[in-house]
């Protein structure tokens, strides 16, 4: 079926309907396995710890992206 065609009927959705649509396309171009989930919860879990005991610094968005640009450029 053509992508075009498919989109086209795709907007005549509702908004729920398109939202849940584009969950599940994203979702299948990006498959990341239970196991994998389970790793980025956990470090999540410890960093937060880790700060709320200040053994960790946070950083503003802004700060770490400037960080990010320099070290790419």
């Amino acid at each position: 079926m053509d992508a075009a065609i498919i989109e086209k009927e795709a907007l005549l959705l509702g908004e729920a309907e398109r939202a849940i649509l584009a969950d599940h396309l994203v979702e299948s171009l990006t498959r990341i396995s239970q196991e994998r989930i389970h790793a980025w919860a956990n470090e999540s879990d410890y960093r937060l710890d880790a700060h709320r005991l200040g053994k960790l610094k946070a950083s503003d968005a802004n700060s770490v992206m400037e960080r990010l640009r320099k070290k790419l450029h």
